[in-house]
């Protein structure tokens, strides 16, 4: 089978396609033969610091659509033939870049089939990390305030629908030339953060989502009410952003998202009552994920980036 394997950290062209053998399930696990592979930041920060992974050779991608092509023993809710989608063993190895992954049947879900496979395929790792903190820690609650900084990002539009969903006021920050496309996904005050500082729009904050990193969790817990909790999403808590919070009474977490199949059943559920939309900003063929990596890591994209892996 083809995988795009790197044997050296290094930039996007350490990236190449190879044959390698194909694995074997084994008890409880299945085989999926990968239509299309979704594409995440940690993907290139793990090409270029080993992050998760450690030393190549690996095989990255977690985000994978398919069909199951064989089951381990053990396995009796899915059979060859099913389609299904799934972000199994992270941030262990799962090798989704490629064109056939094993991994446990139940780090996966049955794909509707009304869910187009790269809509799937984008799915599992955003919405995850997305649902993981503000549905089970922060528990957002209709009339709550919620700030999701790098708002029509990959895992940002799909937490401003799932705060929506869930009854939130949301602020959202992104350029203005994609603010129609906020006010689309339920955002009810786009901030440009390039011209207003978006301390001075959102005010009482129950929950800040960060995607953006650096001193932008630190600056956030300034709009929050007490109680509030900061989610530093990209680099997690460090010891400014605790001491902060501790002073005026907030909260500040890091997150990181894990296999969940009781979460990917609850994001289905918000795509079939129309309440959450995947949207692909671009579908590249697996022999260009470096290209992938370079689109991507230039932090213009609307929604998510997919690799189509096998035809469908």
């Amino acid at each position: 089978m083809r995988v795009v394997r790197q044997t050296e950290l290094g930039g996007p062209d350490v990236l190449k396609v190879v044959e390698v053998e194909r694995p074997e399930p084994g008890p409880t696990e299945i085989e999926v033969r990968v239509h299309a592979a979704g594409v995440n930041p940690v993907d290139w920060k793990t090409r270029e610091h080993g992050v998760f992974l450690g030393t190549p050779p690996f095989v990255l991608g977690w985000d994978v659509a398919g069909t199951v092509e064989r089951v381990g023993f053990g396995v009796s809710w899915l059979k060859p033939g099913d389609e299904v989608l799934g972000m199994p063993l992270f941030p262990k190895q799962a090798g989704g870049y490629g064109e056939y992954v094993v991994a446990p049947s139940r780090h996966f879900v049955r794909k509707p089939a009304d869910l187009g496979v790269f809509e799937a395929a984008a799915l599992p790792l955003a919405g995850l990390t997305a649902w993981q903190a503000l549905v089970d820690d922060a528990r957002v609650q209709p009339g709550q305030k919620v700030l999701v900084h790098a708002a029509a990002g990959g895992v940002g539009h799909l937490a401003v629908q799932i705060a929506k969903a869930h009854g939130a006021y949301v602020y959202g920050t992104a350029r203005t030339l994609k603010h129609d496309f906020l006010r689309g996904i339920g955002v009810d005050e786009p901030i440009d953060y390039t011209t207003t500082d978006f301390t001075q729009v959102a005010k009482d904050v129950d929950v800040v989502f960060d995607l953006v990193g650096g001193d932008n969790a630190l600056r956030s817990v300034d709009v929050l009410k007490p109680g509030g909790t900061v989610f530093a999403v990209p680099g997690g808590v460090d010891d400014a952003l605790a001491a902060k919070a501790a002073e005026l009474g907030v909260r500040a977490t890091g997150i990181l998202v894990e296999p969940d199949q009781r979460g990917l059943l609850a994001l289905l559920d918000l795509i079939a009552d129309g309440k959450l939309t995947v949207h692909v900003d671009q579908v590249l063929p697996l022999a260009e994920a470096g290209k992938a990596h370079e689109i991507g890591a230039s932090n213009q994209l609307t929604g998510k980036l997919v690799l189509e892996v096998l035809g469908h």
